[in-house]
């Protein structure tokens, strides 16, 4: 037996365990887990500095190094995430829906954990805690796979983890790391029947690489070209504060905007306002003929640089004749991820929200907000930018299946 497969029947035989465990067992676990991280927040800071001076030395962009960083701040963010989630509702045993048919059976479609959740992730290692944080509060046992530039990060955190579920009473091997080479990963993609789901969380490239080749079903998270959609109606200033945020609170991450489209009739107000501001704060403006003639600084845009997530002080722009103009720019660039729109008139909003088909369509706020945290769901997995099973922030109910439970008094069909 290989040692991948060895991993996924282990982690079958916990799964069965956990989906057995009361909430809370579970919260107990996430609880305990949460003060592991904390415990041991000097041993996994010092285990992702040499991850982060491998990077360097490597050549890594600075957008990246920055997802991979680990310090106190964040490794205390980790062990919130998991509090919060021991706050949240168990969605296991939730009635979806249930009714007595007319011959009597009494007929409940109940949630239930899928089973076994592999992750295959990229660079963030703060994936490694909520991955595993919310696959136990929805009773899935994990196996996470995160990227080999962050694999001493990893390893400190799951080896904290798995020693606080232990305590907790649970099985240490319903969180596990996959270690191994690009074979060792193609086997968790082909390991059908006894893995569940597969959810690859990074790049366009990592996750066209699982869809394409695994057998394992998958839900697939999106990269994030996100678009920012100033409308002549809209209010400049706060259209700036809502652009500045979105590009740089923070650019690594899938939620920042990569593109910016601004109507006609405002185009020379406010980009006389949102340039100068966006080059204070290191942005550098890929733009369309109207927007390089209104900067001395902007970069003439490619087509290819439209359907880039840049993740770094990067930003498409473009002057659009209307909001049908914009709407039919996001169909062809968007990675249906989020996209927003600026505007007073309700008229414009309706229409922007209706016609574009994103996980996530923002009216006169930042992109930023997509995010399973921000909406109240806890810690996420990832952001499925598919349309079946998941959409959007994926939090414990999206981490569930269901089932019919069927009770009678000996029915029989005739």
């Amino acid at each position: 037996m290989s040692e991948i497969i060895e991993l996924c029947r282990n982690a079958r035989e916990a799964s069965y365990a956990l989906a057995a465990a009361s909430r809370a067992t579970k919260d107990a676990a996430l609880k305990a887990m949460a003060a592991a991280l904390r415990a041991g927040t000097d041993e996994i800071v010092a285990a992702n500095a040499k991850d982060v001076a491998a990077a360097r030395e490597s050549g890594t962009p600075e957008s990246t190094v920055d997802r991979l960083a680990l310090d106190p701040q964040r490794v205390d963010a980790m062990a919130a995430g998991l509090e919060q989630l021991a706050g949240l509702v168990d969605p296991v045993g939730e009635v979806v829906r249930g009714y007595t048919l007319p011959n009597g059976l009494e007929l409940r479609q109940v949630r239930v954990p899928f089973g076994v959740v592999g992750i295959i992730y990229e660079a963030r290692p703060n994936v490694t805690a909520d991955a595993a944080g919310i696959c136990l509060k929805s009773g899935n046992a994990v196996l996470l796979r995160g990227s080999s530039s962050a694999a001493a990060s990893n390893e400190a955190i799951i080896a904290v983890l798995r020693s606080a579920v232990v305590e907790a009473g649970l099985p240490a091997d319903v969180i596990q790391g996959v270690p191994g080479d690009r074979a060792a990963v193609k086997e968790l993609m082909q390991a059908r029947g006894l893995v569940d789901v597969l959810i690859p969380r990074g790049g366009a490239g990592l996750i066209q690489t699982v869809v394409t080749e695994s057998t394992v079903p998958v839900i697939e998270t999106g990269v994030g070209n996100c678009h920012v959609y100033v409308d002549a109606e809209a209010d400049l200033d706060l259209a700036l504060t809502i652009l500045l945020n979105s590009k740089t609170q923070r650019p690594s991450v899938c939620n920042a905007a990569e593109s910016l489209l601004v109507h006609a009739d405002v185009a020379d107000e406010f980009l006389a306002k949102a340039l100068p501001a966006l080059a204070a704060a290191g942005v550098t403006v890929h733009g369309d003929p109207a927007v390089v003639a209104a900067g001395k600084d902007v970069v003439a845009a490619t087509d290819e640089d439209y359907g880039t997530e840049y993740s770094s002080l990067d930003l498409s722009a473009a002057v659009v004749a209307d909001l049908e103009a914009a709407v039919l720019h996001i169909r062809k660039y968007s990675s249906a991820h989020t996209d927003a729109i600026i505007t007073r008139s309700q008229a414009a909003a309706r229409r922007f929200v209706q016609a574009v088909d994103s996980a996530a369509v923002v009216v006169n706020a930042s992109t930023r907000f997509t995010d399973g945290g921000e909406y109240g769901f806890g810690a996420e997995i990832g952001i499925s930018t598919q349309k079946l099973h998941a959409r959007g922030p994926m939090g414990l109910p999206e981490m569930t299946s269901t089932k019919y439970v069927v009770i009678g008094e000996g029915q029989i069909r005739t």
